[in-house]
């Protein structure tokens, strides 16, 4: 759920008071945090009613505001060009700076909502990278949400579901990526030490511990991911085909989530071509998600092995979101020490792929990676094990 952090004396700390001074000439009255998120299992599976198997990690975007009286918000980024201003009592999407349109779908979709809002100076600086898969974006709605909602008074009395299912609106409507509840729920639910079982249809989770023997490596193919706008339509129409398709010959069936292997090797000639590919995928990688849950939870190396392997030639080969950056980087994660098991992650098309690897090779393990993946794509890699860090919340200053 909620969490706070205490800032150790630090450059990111100093570096973001000296810019805020800077720029507004005052100190931030209240800093906000919340984290990105790399999927460990359950690729797709959120908008088709299922389960993922997700992680909030130690890499997060913080807020600092400063109240304003005028109903203003203007805010300004450490980590890309531009200042955003916009008025609260009118809220219409940015042409210059785009990044500033998180900011105000979040405004917007929580004023709609009927919550009170206060305008501010922010300034934003963020440790996730942007681009890659692991929910920049959602960490940004979700710190703009902890922001406006502590300034406004409402945000101890705002049920987290609610938090994270208005930023999802936010997302879906205002910015218009049709996305499902996993970025903003993990930035919200995320709990340190922990993975999560997230259930997508009835919003609950599950704690899963993973093993100490098991380290957590996010390897970035930094590969422009162009497509994933159409493409994410495109799967996700295809999985509403086939989903309504079942509901007319299996009682029940409201999504891939309620269509079991029986069901399908039932009904499965019902689909052909790529539709019966994607909604295949959807339904074996949903089964793979608990199976994932307990593998990492008693280090199971085997079945993580078996586990990642069948979810990535899935996403590969049935919901072919796997372009020749991404079979690069796998093939480099297979080959470095210390390797249990690798797959994609997020919504495919390059960005961010996810290792499992034996704790105390991830030194070994990213220098090889980085090595084998520039000669094989010409692109430097980043490449960094991560922590499970807590969910959304303040930053303490002291």
């Amino acid at each position: 759920m909620t969490d706070s952090t205490l800032i150790p004396p630090g450059s990111r700390y100093l570096e973001m008071l000296r810019e805020f001074q800077g720029r507004y000439g005052c100190r931030p009255a209240l800093w906000v945090r919340a984290p990105g998120r790399v999927e460990l299992m359950g690729s797709h599976t959120d908008y088709n009613q299922g389960l993922v198997l997700t992680l909030s990690i130690d890499r997060d975007t913080w807020l600092a505001v400063s109240p304003r009286a005028d109903g203003r918000v203007v805010v300004g980024s450490m980590n890309l060009p531009g200042t955003d201003e916009f008025e609260l009592a009118g809220i219409e999407h940015g042409s210059q700076v785009l990044w500033g349109n998180y900011v105000r779908a979040v405004a917007w979709a929580f004023q709609e909502a009927g919550y009170r809002l206060a305008g501010f100076d922010g300034l934003i600086h963020s440790t996730v990278p942007t681009g890659s898969g692991l929910s920049s974006s959602a960490a940004l709605e979700v710190a703009a949400a902890q922001a406006f909602g502590t300034l406004g008074g409402w945000d101890g009395g705002l049920p987290p579901e609610r938090k994270a299912l208005l930023c999802q609106r936010a997302e879906n409507v205002f910015v218009g990526a049709n996305t499902g509840i996993l970025d903003q729920y993990t930035a919200v639910f995320g709990r340190a030490g922990c993975a999560l079982l997230l259930d997508c249809r009835y919003l609950s989770n599950e704690a899963v511990p993973i093993h100490r023997d098991i380290s957590i490596i996010i390897c970035d193919t930094r590969a422009k991911r162009e497509l994933t706008g159409t493409a994410y339509g495109e799967r996700r129409a295809a999985c509403e085909e086939g989903a309504r398709a079942f509901g007319r010959v299996e009682p029940g069936v409201l999504s891939l989530r309620d269509v079991t292997p029986e069901a399908w090797g039932r009904h499965a000639g019902l689909l052909a071509g790529p539709v019966a590919d994607r909604c295949r995928f959807i339904i074996e990688e949903n089964r793979r998600v608990p199976a994932m849950a307990a593998a990492l939870r008693d280090g199971d190396w085997d079945a993580i092995g078996a586990l990642t392997a069948a979810s990535y030639e899935g996403a590969r080969d049935l919901f072919e979101i796997v372009g020749e950056e991404m079979a690069a980087m796998m093939a480099a994660m297979r080959a470095a020490p210390g390797i249990i098991g690798a797959r994609q992650s997020g919504g495919g098309f390059g960005g961010c792929m996810v290792a499992f690897a034996k704790a105390g090779c991830e030194e070994d393990f990213a220098a090889q990676v980085v090595s084998a993946y520039r000669a094989a794509s010409g692109l430097d890699a980043q490449v960094f094990a991560v922590r499970a860090g807590p969910g959304a919340g303040a930053v303490e200053t002291g």
